[in-house]
């Protein structure tokens, strides 16, 4: 059986400045998704990602009649140390909710704000 999870979107008003905060916090290059005809209203910037890998790929998404908000699922990006993407958090717009603390034998975590106003979490082993 797999992970449960296997895809994610992340919804947003402002997609350049969106697009700028995870790019630069998460140092990658996020790719435009060309939209179906179907859903040629929406906007998708995927995240990197390989289809032979484990783990769940997902895109910054802005959708008609879809407002983000602050609460609801977070979602947690791999780091190899929480605390460097955390700190480019900070430097992006004081974002930083709580800087790395550790998790038992399941590694740290830091969790940020991002441009959005949405808690976003970020897992590293050290």
């Amino acid at each position: 059986m797999n992970n449960p999870v296997i895809w994610f979107e992340i919804y947003v008003e402002d997609m350049p400045r969106a697009r700028a905060f995870y790019e630069r916090v998460l140092a990658i290059t996020l790719e435009k998704l060309k939209n179906p005809d179907s859903l040629e209203e929406h906007e998708m910037w995927a995240f990197p990602m390989a289809m032979d890998r484990v783990g769940a790929g997902g895109t910054l998404l802005k959708m008609n009649g879809v407002r983000p908000g602050g609460r609801g699922t977070l979602v947690y990006f791999a780091c190899a140390d929480c605390a460097v993407e955390a700190q480019r958090a900070f430097e992006a717009g004081d974002a930083l909710f709580k800087a790395k603390m550790p998790i038992g034998e399941y590694g740290h975590v830091a969790l940020v704000h991002d441009t959005e106003g949405k808690l976003v979490g970020l897992h590293s082993l050290q």
